[in-house]
């Protein structure tokens, strides 16, 4: 059965810190893929971060995250092996490398590879999985010797009628505000130099 409390917090960090960041960077330009590190134990919020690909086009939410992380003083960071890594979306080939490499045994998502192509015109990650590693969507494993991931929509649907109709309720309201960012995004994307705007 799905962790409820821990789906809310999920979708909290999102709300509350992540998307106020992602907010700002669209505005200037950049995608609207955002990630979190949280602490295991408590729950408590390492660090949230979003896209910054107008600075340098690897910096997408997750790996921007992780920059920013390794940034702090170590007395502040938590060992990844004790960390939740939250994405808003399904991490792309280069973040599920960097997630990898980090050493988290663990990632969530709210929005899947499809998402980021049919409903934010961001086609990338499925068209890189396919062109690079011959995948299809969905082709990658899952749940491998270094992490297991997970899809915030999937383990609400897991719940009973009551907490599942209120968590999908959360998320679509979620989801409208990232329709928002997207159109941000989408009509001012052809003044950034970003190569795979």
């Amino acid at each position: 059965m799905s962790d409820v409390s821990l789906i809310d917090r999920l979708l909290d960090v999102i709300e509350d810190d992540i998307v106020p960041k992602t907010a700002e960077g669209v505005q200037q330009g950049n995608k609207l893929f955002g990630a979190a590190i949280l602490r295991k134990g408590d729950r408590s919020l390492v660090i949230a971060e979003t896209n910054n690909e107008i600075e340098n086009p690897l910096w997408h939410g997750e790996v921007h995250c992780l920059k920013r992380f390794y940034e702090m003083p170590r007395a502040e960071r938590v060992d990844t092996k004790d960390a939740i890594f939250l994405a808003t979306h399904e991490p792309c080939s280069l973040c599920l490398s960097a997630i990898t490499w980090a050493g988290f045994d663990n990632f969530y998502y709210l929005f899947s590879h499809e998402d980021s192509r049919d409903s934010f015109a961001i086609p990338h990650d499925l068209r890189i999985l396919k062109e690079v590693f011959t995948l299809d969507p969905g082709g990658y494993n899952a749940e491998n010797a270094y992490w297991k991931s997970y899809s915030i929509r999937r383990l609400a649907r897991a719940l009973p009628d009551a907490e599942r109709k209120r968590l999908e309720e959360r998320i679509d309201a979620i989801s409208k505000r990232y329709d928002d960012l997207s159109e941000a995004y989408q009509s001012g994307k052809a003044d950034n130099d970003i190569p795979l705007n």
